[in-house]
């Protein structure tokens, strides 16, 4: 709270009628020095990551990672439960038969690639969130369906909320309100 009762400004957020006005939002917040700049839309924009900075993520390796030993232990508890722990010879086949082992090897190092990239999806995007101050603002409900919102939030550095609305202005959008935090 502030000192004249009135919760403190978590940010702006914008509103723009369509996709190209909203990449030319972000490209000028950007230029501007906004390195934390958020832009909502009904679905994914062609280039917006790439102008507001985003860079690949640890999805890929971390998938990679679960897959490897999700494969490697069960590959282990196959070989310790036939070879080490409980040996039986049936026909003379040797005990460490690999062939036999490689099913459920595939299976579990695809599951264990699975999890581990939906556990890396889950905390990169900070999920679960269940509140930010975006959700105060009425008219954000509609930016899963038909809206456009760029979101210049107070916690970046560069981020004054008076030079922030003179950035935002001159970009013609359809509103422009102050997120309360």
């Amino acid at each position: 709270m502030s000192t004249n009762g009135e919760r403190p400004c978590a940010g702006l957020l914008a509103e723009f009628r369509g996709e190209e006005a909203l990449c030319a939002a972000a490209r000028a917040a950007r230029d501007h020095g906004y390195t934390r700049a958020e832009a909502y839309a009904p679905f994914p924009v062609e280039g917006l990551p790439d102008i507001l900075g985003m860079r690949r993520r640890w999805i890929a390796p971390a998938a990679l990672v679960g897959g490897l030993l999700g494969g490697a232990a069960i590959y282990f508890l196959q070989w310790y439960a036939a070879v080490v722990d409980y040996p039986l010879n049936f026909g003379g086949r040797p005990l460490h038969s690999w062939p036999a082992f490689i099913p459920a090897t595939f299976e579990v190092a695809i599951l264990g690639a699975a999890f581990c990239a939906a556990i890396a999806m889950l905390l990169l995007n900070g999920l679960p969130q269940l509140y930010h101050p975006l959700f105060e603002v009425e008219e954000f409900e509609l930016a899963s369906r038909n809206r456009f919102y760029l979101y210049l939030p107070a916690r970046d550095p560069v981020f004054a909320a008076v030079t922030a609305r003179e950035l935002l202005e001159p970009l013609d959008p359809l509103f422009v309100c102050e997120v309360p935090g």
